[in-house]
């Protein structure tokens, strides 16, 4: 983007966490899911105060994009502030679910769209950044073979760095089974990596079955993906015991 801008004609706005950024993402703070950060207005030199009820980096830069453009339109600072404050999200990006109690355990179970390894990345890390003195389970469900096929690798080293991985079956989304690249394949690649050791299950009754087995005191519970996984999040909610 930077070489760009040489051939941009029209105003440009920056934003983000360099020294150069019109708009500069300073000072991020992440606890329990909420992010509190600065953002330096280079133009006018002041500095404001956000809070923001989601975590990572990611939303965070978002939100700075969305402060720059309110600012560049006249948007007082307090409204701003105010906005971000109140913003709740999106339908499942990182929506938490409530905490549960499991086998007498208190588990976290947060809900996320994301099928993509960037996107599994961000998240984690966000989780971890929220919560980095928890546990952190994930159950995953890869959307489209041709997906898994084309970013195998990625998948597989950014589920290694989970302490607790749960597969289910890829979801199709139309398309027919491709050799290699199905949940067993994945699994086997991430076995190999030695970091985790992940537990592959067929269908959603086998997940129910097996989950309380698997979780601890205070685990992050984080579920995962772009197929039905987004129904059978809730599903998972009221046989672990909460309400949907």
């Amino acid at each position: 983007i930077r070489e760009l801008l040489s051939e941009v004609t029209r105003p440009v706005l920056t934003y983000g966490t360099s020294d150069d950024a019109d708009f500069q993402l300073t000072d991020l703070q992440q606890s329990e899911g909420i992010s509190h950060f600065n953002v330096l207005d280079r133009k006018s030199d002041q500095n404001f105060a956000i809070t923001l009820n989601m975590p990572g980096l990611h939303n965070a830069l978002n939100a700075t994009a969305a402060l720059a453009i309110a600012r560049n339109l006249g948007v007082s600072v307090d409204a701003c502030q105010s906005a971000l404050n109140k913003f709740a999200g999106v339908g499942r990006r990182f929506n938490i679910l409530g905490e549960l109690t499991v086998n007498t355990n208190k588990v976290l179970l947060i809900d996320d769209y994301g099928h993509h390894p960037t996107e599994l990345a961000a998240t984690i890390a966000a989780t971890r950044a929220s919560w980095p003195d928890r546990r952190l389970a994930v159950v995953f469900q890869p959307h489209r073979y041709s997906r898994t096929r084309d970013l195998f690798d990625d998948f597989a080293q950014v589920l290694s760095t989970v302490d607790v991985l749960i597969m289910m079956e890829v979801y199709p989304a139309g398309e027919t089974l491709i050799a290699g690249a199905d949940s067993r394949a994945l699994c086997r690649a991430i076995r190999i990596r030695g970091q985790v050791e992940p537990v592959f299950v067929e269908n959603k009754d086998a997940l129910f079955e097996i989950m309380p087995g698997l979780l601890a005191d205070e685990d992050i519970l984080l579920v995962m993906g772009a197929g039905d996984i987004g129904t059978t999040v809730h599903e998972l909610k009221v046989h672990l015991g909460g309400q949907n």
